[in-house]
C-alpha cells in the first residue's frame, strides 16, 4: 500500500476546527472514491499540528482519487474552509508499507508514537533488515515512495525517509553506519473518527 503521512501547521488556536470538518466531511468522502483515511491525530508536544494518513491500493488509484477528490463537490463546498484553518500543508512523505498499518492495536497509552528518520541515500534492504532485527516494539513500518508524484497540485517532500510506529515511547540506537541524519518524533493522539486508536 501507499501512505501519505501528511502534517499541518495550522493557524493558532483552529486545530479543534479542523478536526470537527474533518471528521464530519472528509472521512467517507474520501473513502467512497477509493483511498483509505487509516488515522488522524493531534501531535501532544505541538498544539499546532494536525497529523493525518492516507492510504492507497497503488499510484493509479492515488492519482484518480486525488482527482476526484480535489475536483469535486466535497472539497468545493469545504475545501476554503479546511484551508483557512492551515499556515502549511506541504510537510508530506509518501510512503510504502513495509509492516503494514492495519497491524496497529489501541494504545495503553492513548496514543501512539512515530519515527521518522532521515538520510541523504534509499533506505535500502540492509537497513531494513537490521531495523526489523531490533526489539522496537514497531507495529507499522514505512519507507519512502520513489514514484513520481503525478498529482503535483499536492506537493511531496523529495527526502529518504523510514517510518516506524509504535504503541509506547521507545528509542532506537542506530549505528553511524547507516547515516541517520535527522530525527524527528511524533505522540499522536488519535481524534474520535481516527481508524487509527
Amino acid at each position: 500500500m501507499i501512505v501519505e503521512l501528511r502534517q499541518y501547521t495550522l493557524r493558532p488556536g483552529r486545530r479543534d476546527d479542523l478536526v470537527e470538518l474533518f471528521d464530519a466531511e472528509f472521512v467517507e468522502s474520501q473513502q467512497e472514491l477509493g483511498m483509505m483515511v487509516l488515522g488522524q491525530f493531534r501531535d501532544l508536544d505541538r498544539p499546532d499540528r494536525f497529523v493525518w494518513l492516507r492510504g492507497f491500493a497503488d499510484m493509479a488509484v492515488r492519482l484518480r482519487g486525488l482527482r476526484e477528490f480535489y475536483g469535486g463537490p466535497v472539497w468545493k463546498e469545504h475545501g476554503p474552509a479546511a484551508n483557512d484553518t492551515m499556515l502549511d500543508s506541504d510537510d508530506v512523505l509518501l510512503l510504502r508499507e513495509i509492516v503494514p498499518l492495519d497491524r496497529i492495536i489501541p494504545a495503553p497509552s492513548g496514543y501512539l508514537t512515530a519515527t521518522v528518520w532521515f538520510r541523504d541515500r534509499p533506505f535500502d534492504d540492509e537497513f531494513t533488515a537490521w531495523f526489523t532485527s531490533q526489539d522496537t516494539g514497531a507495529v507499522a513500518v514505512l519507507s519512502t515512495e520513489y514514484a513520481a508524484n503525478d498529482f503535483p497540485a499536492l506537493p511531496v517532500r523529495d527526502e529518504h525517509a523510514f517510518v516506524w510506529f509504535a504503541r509506547h515511547d521507545d528509542t532506537v540506537e542506530v549505528p553511524t553506519r547507516f547515516g541517520i541524519t535527522s530525527i524527528d518524533g511524533l505522540r499522536l493522539s488519535p481524534t474520535t473518527r481516527s481508524a487509527l486508536r
